[in-house]
């Protein structure tokens, strides 16, 4: 039997040489934007402000009452752990009392608005009456409603509790209803198919899809609780670091405000490479799935 013919031209195509293995560049993997490590620049970035803030203060660019040098802010860090500042407290004293305030109001926000965030995404009756009271709220300054909590409360640690408790509530509500979605269709069905009630879906379908978005609420919620710190102490404390910064402020005490907002942002900032650590680790399939 003969062979089958060429098709017509196939005579005069060119042979396509195979490559070279030696020659061929290897393609590099898709990376998603913003992949990779940012430490080294983050460091050089701390490194280059610390710089500046020398350099304007050693060569008096800054007068020192608007801008204290770091050596002055390390003698007023100095001072007040040791209890040699207006109040005669120590510093770490100052940080008890403000860490109890922040984290228990934290905890109490956590217990609560999780919760709340899951009812109101999976049932329109809870997101009909908790969400109307959330959005209310959730833009108005802690300054605006302190008022009415005192009149409410008084002066004590209920009060200072209350007004933190409400600034980290409507941040994890909203995070958490925001996650009930990532729970997709198809695996709401599969798990209701294989005869899941319907809180078995919500505990073991809707809550893990929902637990990346809690855990960045959780987050942003523990930075709106050191940041509403400041206001709650305003309400007659005697202890506490944002009593001490405003303590200080009275008395133009610059190096001990600047001290205290740096203490108060690097303990904000542990914390919140405490809870990326448990993301890290709670959510593995964060980005990847």
């Amino acid at each position: 039997m003969g062979q089958p013919a060429a098709p017509q031209g196939a005579a005069l195509r060119p042979a396509v040489p195979e490559p070279d293995p030696a020659t061929v560049r290897p393609v590099s993997p898709f990376l998603r934007p913003g992949a990779g490590s940012s430490q080294a620049l983050s460091a050089l970035c701390v490194v280059a402000l610390l710089g500046l803030w020398w350099a304007a203060t050693h060569w008096r660019w800054v007068p020192p009452l608007f801008l204290p040098a770091p050596s002055a802010v390390a003698r007023a860090f100095s001072d007040a752990w040791h209890g040699r500042i207006q109040g005669g407290e120590p510093l770490w004293v100052h940080l008890q009392w403000s860490a109890l305030r922040v984290f228990g109001a934290f905890a109490l926000a956590a217990v609560t608005a999780v919760p709340v965030g899951i009812a109101m995404g999976v049932s329109r009756i809870a997101r009909g009456v908790f969400d109307p009271p959330i959005e209310f709220y959730r833009p108005l300054p802690p300054l605006a409603y302190l008022p009415l909590i005192v009149i409410w409360l008084g002066i004590d640690e209920a009060s200072k509790v209350l007004l933190i408790y409400l600034a980290c509530f409507a941040p994890i509500a909203l995070a958490a209803k925001a996650g009930v979605r990532s729970a997709s269709t198809e695996q709401l069905n599969a798990a209701a198919s294989l005869g899941a009630s319907r809180l078995q879906v919500v505990w073991h379908v809707v809550v893990p899809a929902a637990l990346p978005e809690i855990l960045v609420g959780l987050r942003i919620a523990l930075g709106f609780g050191w940041t509403t710190l400041v206001a709650a102490e305003m309400v007659a404390a005697t202890v506490g670091v944002g009593q001490m910064v405003l303590n200080a402020s009275n008395f133009l005490r610059t190096d001990l405000v600047v001290m205290g907002i740096l203490v108060i942002g690097l303990v904000a900032w542990s914390f919140d490479l405490a809870v990326r650590w448990a993301e890290a680790r709670l959510v593995p399939w964060k980005g990847r799935a």
